[in-house]
């Protein structure tokens, strides 16, 4: 949310808009301006663009009110020049909530077109897709077709838009979390190849971007899936960090420095009485230096905005909360007291660990039934097998 700017919040959901949008609306802003050589077609078609947000808004509030029903919170909104991203708290670990979530709001775009189809007829307007060539002279035509293609975009069978969701809560119901996941993936990714083709033999910019997205979007869900596979389930006590380096309040910049040089820390917790009361991290350490005296104490150079979390808590909960603030390290505590790091590297090899230990196991479980099956078919033909 640092690159963000939060511009209102509905129903306890904040809305954020990602800096990037702004390049957004300069960059059609001057398209539209030399397609029609006039600041009001260029305030036109960056209308336009406002106006098409607006409705991804309502999209994702429409995300955000459903999964709020199924007992799922939001955390936020964020619109990028992509389109928008609601930030659930979890994913339903029934298949059919995810559905419901995931379908019922491309209706949106839909219904949206369908009104704005409803107002053209009723004041005579043209039904030319070509309208989006001139927004200003056909501003309703224009972001009628856009809802349309919204739609159609967003119920394409793959990540990160709604249809691979559809397509994931679909084959959840016969299939385990983790391969739905990886097949809906493999879809999307098939699809973004697709996309790609497409777009380098007919010189198509846009589906070249599209395909980048849509592949880049499955690479993540399937990662996302496989952390949550690992971490669900298992508390913060079996990833966190136990053997770490501390540093006391009154300690300075040249115990950090000694700290960091001995050992393979890059974060330190500043305690005082025990209690985490900053984080000093490697990066800041290292300005630190350039800008103080190496006897400058730690608590004025620590980052005081970081959270905690518990040893009993869910491990996938706190990952996800880490992942969403871009932090490396949280210290765990316990009745007040500092008794662990969370680090994102920890995370990472118990996942490594967790993998390496299924596999095995599935390897067992595969050579115990080619065993039995030795066995089996030995004793129906009457002979013992010899090994």
């Amino acid at each position: 949310m640092k690159r963000s700017l939060k511009i209102g919040a509905v129903s306890g959901i904040g809305i954020f808009l990602h800096w990037t949008f702004l390049l957004l609306v300069a960059a059609l802003g001057a398209f539209y301006y030399v397609q029609s050589q006039s600041i009001s077609g260029a305030l036109a078609g960056v209308g336009l663009i406002l106006a098409v947000f607006v409705c991804v808004v309502l999209h994702e509030l429409g995300h955000a009110l459903t999964a709020r029903r199924f007992g799922v919170g939001t955390r936020s909104i964020t619109l990028y020049p992509i389109g928008g991203l609601a930030r659930l708290q979890r994913i339903p670990s029934e298949p059919m909530k995810e559905f419901w979530i995931a379908i019922g709001w491309p209706a949106v775009n839909l219904v949206i077109a369908i009104v704005l189809g409803i107002v053209l007829v009723a004041l005579g307007g043209s039904f030319n897709p070509f309208a989006l060539q001139a927004p200003g002279s056909h501003p309703v035509a224009s972001l009628m077709w856009i809802n349309l293609a919204l739609t159609g975009f967003n119920l394409l069978p793959a990540f990160p838009m709604d249809g691979g969701r559809v397509l994931r809560a679909l084959l959840a119901m016969r299939q385990d979390y983790a391969s739905a996941t990886q097949t809906a993936a493999n879809v999307g990714q098939a699809m973004a190849i697709l996309f790609g083709l497409f777009g380098l033999l007919s010189f198509n910019p846009v589906l070249l971007f599209i395909a980048l997205f849509v592949y880049v979007g499955a690479q993540q869900e399937s990662k996302q899936a496989m952390y949550r596979t690992f971490t669900e389930g298992t508390p913060v006590r079996q990833a966190m960090v136990t053997r770490f380096a501390r540093l006391e309040e009154e300690d300075t910049l040249d115990d950090a420095v000694d700290e960091l040089l001995a050992g393979t820390d890059h974060d330190f917790p500043v305690v005082k009485e025990g209690k985490v009361v900053g984080l000093l991290r490697r990066k800041q350490l290292i300005e630190a230096l350039s800008a103080h005296d190496r006897d400058t104490s730690v608590r004025e150079v620590a980052d005081r905005e970081f959270f905690t979390t518990g040893p009993r808590a869910p491990l996938d909960d706190v990952f996800q909360r880490m992942n969403e603030a871009s932090c490396t390290t949280v210290p765990v505590e316990e009745d007040g007291q500092l008794v662990g790091l969370l680090t994102l590297e920890n995370v990472g090899e118990l996942i490594m660990v967790s993998s390496a230990l299924k596999s095995h196991s599935a390897a067992v479980q595969r050579a115990n039934v080619q065993d039995d099956t030795i066995r089996n078919v030995a004793g129906e033909n009457g002979s013992t097998p010899v090994s």
